[in-house]
């Protein structure tokens, strides 16, 4: 009984002061809180799930990178002749980020959302839409730059990270995870069944063959590169690979301001989908 009016009169001492800010509807600067109920549900239910998104890259390294890559021989690439498992292995790391975000911020949002009705509660606490858009894609975030962080730890075992800019890659795979479980928490917003999130796989496999994960894009005719580059997998690709490699020119800059105006856009339209969908 004591606790629960701790709590409770700990609740409205923050109701209260959040109401003296502006735009106190929207944000109480709490998103933290989303993450840490997010951390703690991992620990009890989610862990064998998490843990399942450090074996695909590795499995993709292994069987395309040493597999394929014995019948490709060498590639010409960044300025420089690499093996088939250094050319992949950038790729394959930004497109662990992508992966660990994009299904931690459409399939678990959905179930929050419409089957846990998670958000309903938090909403109706202190926390506002906001808090909720960055405490989920920011939880979306960790999970995504995890799975970098411990796919870059096989890839120097394996003896594929070729400089010490290669770490730089990290505070990528943060940058493109945050674009990418902003982008999917908009998307899951607008679904109204769980079946409509099958159109993710419809995006996300075209994305992840085409987007120059295993072959250059100049491979490609020249008609359909265009359209390949400017795909959101594609300039991650991109952007790991020339941090990879130490090439730092105008078109990594061209790839950073293309996440963050993702992000930015990704983050808006989500608060203001809960926003519509909660607080009506």
């Amino acid at each position: 009984m004591i606790t629960q009016l701790i709590a409770t009169s700990a609740a409205v001492e923050i109701a209260e002061r959040r109401g003296t800010y502006p735009g106190a509807g929207v944000y109480a600067g709490r998103p933290h809180a989303v993450m840490q109920r997010a951390f703690i549900a991992l620990k009890t239910s989610n862990m064998l799930a998490f843990l399942t998104g450090f074996v695909e890259p590795v499995l993709f390294l292994l069987a395309f990178g040493y597999g394929l890559g014995g019948l490709v021989g060498g590639i010409d690439a960044q300025g420089q002749d690499l093996s088939y498992a250094a050319f992949i292995a950038p790729a394959l790391l930004a497109s662990s980020a992508m992966n660990g975000a994009i299904f931690d911020s459409t399939y678990n949002v959905y179930f929050k959302m419409h089957y846990g009705r998670i958000y309903q509660g938090m909403l109706s606490t202190s926390l506002g839409p906001l808090d909720v858009a960055l405490g989920e894609i920011g939880w979306a975030m960790l999970r995504g730059a995890t799975y970098a962080v411990g796919f870059m730890s096989v890839t120097a075992v394996f003896g594929l990270v070729p400089t010490w800019w290669a770490l730089l890659t990290i505070p990528a795979a943060v940058l493109i995870a945050f674009a990418f479980s902003a982008i999917g928490m908009a998307f899951t917003s607008y679904m109204t069944s769980f079946q409509q999130l099958n159109w993710l796989n419809f995006w996300l496999l075209p994305m992840f063959l085409f987007s120059g994960t295993f072959f250059p894009i100049s491979s490609y005719p020249g008609w359909l590169q265009p359209v390949i580059e400017v795909t959101p997998l594609a300039q991650a690709v991109e952007m790991v690979r020339s941090i990879w490699f130490g090439q730092f020119d105008l078109g990594l800059a061209v790839n950073i301001l293309y996440f963050v105006a993702i992000s930015v856009v990704g983050a808006s339209l989500t608060t203001r989908r809960l926003t519509a969908l909660f607080l009506r």
